[in-house]
């Protein structure tokens, strides 16, 4: 099988049970068990859906800050507590524990990566 470079920005890696790794154009609704890794751009709050929190109920998240700045957002687990806030400048990474809800802001456009396993995933608007 040949080896070719894979555009992160337009593709999706599924990161399968079986020790496979599979790409495929981001436009594709994928069904694929195993993780996802994810990489784009965010040039605004809203290309990071700053408007809503994010669950991922089977498995923790990597977020990654490969160029620019980013805060990364937990939800309180607890009512009177405050958000929690992770300044990821660029090259840094935080892990999102297994059902956190969570967001991302954006300091300046920037270039992101994450990885987890989709199953369950969930997104609710803030209030």
């Amino acid at each position: 099988m040949p080896v070719a470079p894979i555009d992160l920005f337009a593709s999706l890696l599924h990161l399968r049970q079986g020790g496979t790794i599979h790409a495929e154009k981001r436009t594709v609704c994928s069904g694929h068990d195993g993780w996802r890794l994810t990489a784009f751009h965010a040039k605004t709050d809203a290309d990071v859906h700053g408007g809503h929190w994010e669950v991922h109920p089977e498995a923790e998240e990597v977020v990654s800050c490969l160029i620019g700045k980013i805060r990364l957002y937990l939800r309180p687990e607890e009512p009177g507590q405050e958000e929690e806030e992770v300044r990821l400048p660029a090259g840094t990474a935080a892990i999102v524990p297994r059902g956190r809800w969570h967001r991302i802001a954006l300091d300046v456009p920037s270039s992101i990566m994450a990885v987890t396993l989709p199953q369950g995933s969930r997104a609710e608007a803030r209030r």
